[in-house]
């Protein structure tokens, strides 16, 4: 799945309407996925390729290049499948990977600067697929005044239109709910300026 320029034009405009009535800010990441670890997928292949021709010497009289050759086929087989970004998620229990996505999750708060927002309000929308993460991390500004019961309404949004493929419908209604909850607590002022920008950042 992955978001078109038009729905990202889209994105950046539902994240400009949201904004106009809050002082809050919104920043949104769409993670392929949030670990790019092979390193379990590549043992497992070897683990089977080393195996393997104890296998054939005990049931067949193949000559040693032979199987060497079908030992060679079946680790790149191996490493080649499990590695592809469904398999590879899939070999990690559901805890983990959350623990993962989490950790996904905060660093892209720190490297998109919802920190450095000045009054802290700064929220970030975060989905990884692979995973089938998704999260919102308000900074300590909102979260000081916001539960984050509050979010819900948002993350369901999220998860219900992206379960049907529907990604950029699942962020604009995610970004319009966190907009009516940023309104309510942190009205615009005259003071309120933008300081981050109003896009979906994809990695």
């Amino acid at each position: 799945m992955s978001v078109s320029a038009h729905d990202r034009q889209r994105i950046s405009a539902a994240i400009r309407a949201a904004e106009a009535g809050t002082s809050g800010e919104i920043v949104c990441v769409l993670a392929q996925a949030s670990s790019d670890a092979t390193g379990l997928p590549i043992l497992l292949a070897a683990t089977a390729a080393l195996a393997f021709p104890w296998l054939l010497v005990a049931v067949t009289a193949m000559p040693v290049t032979r199987i060497l050759l079908l030992q060679i086929i079946l680790f790149v087989a191996l490493a080649v499948t499990l590695c592809l970004p469904r398999m590879r998620v899939a070999l990690v229990p559901r805890a983990v990977r959350r623990a993962i996505a989490h950790r996904a999750a905060m660093e892209q708060f720190m490297v998109r600067g919802i920190a450095r927002k000045k009054d802290r309000t700064g929220i970030l929308v975060f989905v990884s697929l692979a995973e089938r993460y998704a999260r919102i991390i308000a900074d300590e500004g909102i979260a000081a005044r916001v539960h984050q019961q509050e979010w819900q309404g948002a993350v369901d949004a999220l998860v219900t239109h992206m379960s049907g493929g529907r990604i950029a419908d699942g962020f604009i209604a995610a970004i319009e709910a966190c907009g009516r909850v940023l309104a309510s607590h942190f009205p615009r002022s005259a003071a309120s300026r933008d300081e981050l920008p109003d896009r979906i950042f994809l990695i």
